[in-house]
């Protein structure tokens, strides 16, 4: 019997038994402790650590469950911007695909006119979650550049794409409901609440992107390929001693048809410090190039890298100062939301890239 969808507080040892069944695994739970984990703006997640009275082989000692996020402003936001069907319709659809590391995933479903969801997954313990407050190092920056270009290559300019309404960019999909005029609004307040820890530079970035919104779509000219659109330490799980895999990519919720560039724009300018990523920058190019090239893409050379490298960090500003106005304000989330602000303005103008949008 397949599971319906459930809110975390309603989820029973009979349904994490039809979980795991209807997944093909001959188990049955007796009982289960249940917390919360991670640091979803937009979903919440949950462990479930589960007590069995009768498992086969192979079963698990927990799962993880992501559901819709319990704020109703992060909740709206997420079906406004339609994450949850997304998330969904990327592990039933699209990641057997993928080259790229993620998760199993026990059980997902979701109802497309209200965006209740539910998402199964393997519990990825002893691997440990990135944090982008704290960064990473370069060994980790160079596993997320090889996992960067398994995802890119496993869809290089695959416009079957196109015919999918829940891929972000796609022919098929709807009229964004991001608007210049929302961009605009959602800038002005975000200007209001931290206006007096912004710098100068990251002030004319915000302003430049408000006022010539229509250009920002127009600066890409490179081939497309699926991208993740939050390419960060805080959706990754990365392996330690005492094991995991060694990088596996969480959130799903923003996956678009777009540049490959901008997922490695996005992550360097906002996981390493400034002075780390200059210095790391053509090993790190180099390595995600080769990766590609190894992967099959052709066409492609580290020139045409470079150019379009140039003006991905855009994404990871205007990431940070819309989603600071969407979703539930916590003082982590200030802090992460800035410092994003902060690394995306050292990439932009270390490249230049404002010259882009004139």
């Amino acid at each position: 019997m397949t599971p319906d969808i459930r809110r975390p507080d309603a989820i029973d040892a009979d349904w994490l038994t039809r979980v795991l069944q209807h997944a093909g695994v001959d188990a049955v739970v007796s009982s289960f402790t249940a917390g919360g984990i991670g640091t979803g703006q937009i979903g919440d997640s949950v462990r479930f650590k589960l007590t069995y009275a009768r498992a086969a082989a192979g079963a698990p000692a927990s799962l993880v469950g992501k559901f819709p996020a319990a704020n109703d402003a992060s909740r709206s936001t997420g079906v406004m911007l339609g994450n949850y069907l997304r998330e969904v319709r990327f592990y039933q659809q699209l990641a057997e695909k993928a080259l790229v590391q993620t998760p199993r995933v026990w059980f997902t479903d979701v109802e497309e006119a209200t965006g209740e969801f539910v998402l199964m997954m393997e519990d990825l313990a002893p691997a440990t979650q990135g944090d982008q407050l704290k960064g990473v190092s370069l060994d980790q920056a160079q596993l997320a550049m090889v996992q960067a270009a398994r995802l890119h290559a496993s869809f290089w300019a695959d416009d079957s794409l196109n015919e999918l309404p829940w891929v972000s960019g796609s022919r098929a999909a709807p009229s964004s409901p991001v608007s210049p005029d929302l961009v605009g609004s959602l800038w002005q307040g975000f200007c209001a609440r931290y206006g007096d820890r912004l710098s100068p530079g990251s002030i004319v970035i915000g302003e430049a992107i408000s006022a010539r919104w229509g250009r920002m779509g127009e600066i890409y000219d490179g081939p497309r390929c699926l991208t993740h659109n939050d390419f960060r330490p805080d959706n990754m799980m990365f392996g330690t001693a005492a094991g995991g895999h060694p990088l596996t990519i969480l959130d799903w919720q923003s996956f678009a048809y777009g540049a490959g560039s901008m997922d490695v724009a996005y992550f360097l300018a906002g996981a390493l410090k400034p002075e780390e990523r200059r210095a790391a920058e053509p090993e790190l190019l180099g390595l995600y190039h080769r990766a590609l090239m190894d992967l099959g893409v052709t066409g492609y050379s580290l020139d045409d890298l470079r150019h379009h490298y140039r003006h991905g960090a855009f994404t990871l500003f205007l990431t940070a100062f819309f989603a600071a106005m969407v979703v539930e304000q916590t003082a982590r989330g200030d802090e992460m939301f800035l410092q994003m602000v902060g690394g995306a303005t050292t990439h932009i103008h270390d490249h230049q890239a404002l010259d882009l949008l004139r």
